[in-house]
């Protein structure tokens, strides 16, 4: 039935700061949109949308994936420092594999990326999280 995953929409308040995250993580710009209106209300189930829609897509995977970021400009959405805290019902972090972990992880510290803990080994894996802007967890693993 289910084929692979298609995208993963997150809501971000600085839509600059997220898409230069996503940019070092090797996802590139592909489409820039405005939704609003009627129909993607009642879609959304979010009365008066008007949201910058952002889609990235991640360079050469296959198959295609991307991070849709979506900018609500209505209504306002709230951010809380309490979602870094994964011990909490609901979407949890999204895991990105890498060739080199150790490699990944200087790349992104030396552009300014959180790095939350160390790198275990876990499940034939070498693995890490990182923190993004919006409190958003990605985890890096490498297969051993």
């Amino acid at each position: 039935m289910i084929k692979n995953p298609d995208h993963v929409t997150i809501a971000v308040t600085n839509l600059e700061k997220s898409q230069k995250f996503f940019e070092l993580l090797d996802f590139e710009l592909e489409i820039t949109d405005v939704i609003s209106g009627d129909k993607i209300s009642k879609y959304l189930e979010v009365p008066n949308v008007q949201a910058d829609h952002l889609t990235m897509v991640l360079k050469n995977a296959e198959p295609r994936f991307e991070i849709q970021l979506l900018h609500f400009r209505t209504p306002r959405i709230f951010s809380d420092s309490n979602l870094l805290n994964l011990a909490r019902p609901g979407y949890n972090h999204l895991c990105l594999r890498v060739d080199d972990i150790e490699f990944s992880v200087g790349y992104l510290k030396k552009n300014g990326v959180h790095v939350r803990g160390q790198i275990i080994e876990y499940l034939s894996r070498k693995l890490v999280y990182i923190e993004g802007p919006e409190y958003i967890t990605i985890e890096l693993a490498e297969w051993l």
